[in-house]
């Protein structure tokens, strides 16, 4: 199976593409064919198709393509320079006008975050001088739509260069992500300190960095974010966060199996549960991430169980069973 070539910047130069223009270089010309292994010097512009032959691809001198580069970036410095100046002419007024503020109130304790990229980006920015701990609250909600593996491939990186910096991540999940495909491959490809558990019900989404800034959701469709720096608000949310930890079910890096009771698995148990407090069957199924229909087919299995044949009779044999009482 032929591996694709990965993308990468002209100052990240692959071993193939390398070797070709040392090739190219040595020779004059190498066949176009040859360049398939290595798109990325005609993408940089390091070979390009000879004018009297369309079939072969002849190099550019080196010290050429360094100048033109070099050139590029100078270039981009300029722009970002021009750029600096221009922020700093809009904001110097306005720093003048909140020079009256303390400095006790120069970082909200509560800001509003819109937009996915956004979000993303302050997460990032928050992390990067972080070293202790990243807490993280993980539900069925707000994973579908592929909004979930766009975030991963912002997340992947930025949690594995925080756990390079010594850094210790502990990640909760609801129990029907537990052996969930893109779940365990996330956590099969970050090397470190890496721990996940789960439960049957948690809180909405969280991410608490350092224990100074925390990050939750501000609507429905996870395209509002608050990010908090309230010192009371974000230790509440790690001591939330500790007490969910100890009660839940270890899933990574060693998953433990939770066992059934009297031929009643776990996930039954915790739908009894919300039966007894007669809740129905969209609420069982949003409180445990599950879809209506799967959250119906388990109430079937228990009522088979425990011998019921009505929704009343259903919860009176919960409760005469002692399931509930052997959970806690």
């Amino acid at each position: 199976m032929k591996v694709p070539h990965a993308a990468h910047d002209v100052e990240d130069l692959c071993a193939a593409g390398v070797a070709l223009y040392e090739r190219a270089l040595r020779e004059g010309r190498v066949p176009t064919d040859d360049a398939g292994e290595a798109p990325c010097l005609v993408d940089s512009g390091l070979l390009n198709p000879a004018v009297e032959d369309l079939s072969v691809l002849e190099p550019v001198a080196p010290v050429v393509a360094l100048h033109r580069l070099l050139q590029l970036s100078g270039k981009r410095i300029a722009d970002e320079r021009r750029r600096e100046v221009r922020l700093t002419t809009v904001f110097e007024p306005l720093m003048r006008v909140a020079g009256r503020r303390t400095a006790a109130t120069d970082t909200p304790a509560i800001t509003v975050l819109s937009g996915t990229g956004r979000i993303n980006q302050a997460i990032t920015e928050a992390m990067s001088d972080a070293t202790r701990e990243i807490l993280s609250i993980q539900t069925s909600a707000g994973r579908g739509g592929g909004r979930q593996e766009a975030s991963d491939v912002v997340a992947l990186p930025r949690d594995q260069a925080f756990l390079d910096r010594g850094g210790r991540i502990r990640a909760l999940y609801q129990h029907t992500l537990r052996h969930s495909p893109s779940v365990l491959s996330r956590y099969e490809q970050l090397r470190g300190d890496v721990e996940a558990r789960s439960l049957d019900e948690l809180t909405d989404r969280l991410i608490a960095i350092d224990g100074e800034v925390a990050f939750l959701p501000a609507n429905k469709d996870g395209t509002l974010a608050l990010e908090a720096r309230h010192p009371a608000l974000v230790g509440y949310f790690v001591t939330t966060f500790d007490r969910f930890w100890r009660l839940a079910t270890p899933m990574y890096p060693q998953a433990v199996r939770r066992p059934s009771l009297n031929g009643v698995t776990p996930r039954q148990k915790a739908i009894a549960s919300l039966l007894v407090e007669g809740h129905t069957d969209a609420v069982i199924a949003e409180r445990l991430g599950l879809n209506v229909r799967t959250a119906r087919v388990h109430i079937a299995k228990l009522a088979a169980t425990l011998g019921s044949e009505s929704r009343a009779q259903l919860g009176y044999l919960i409760g005469r069973s002692g399931i509930l009482e052997q959970e806690r």
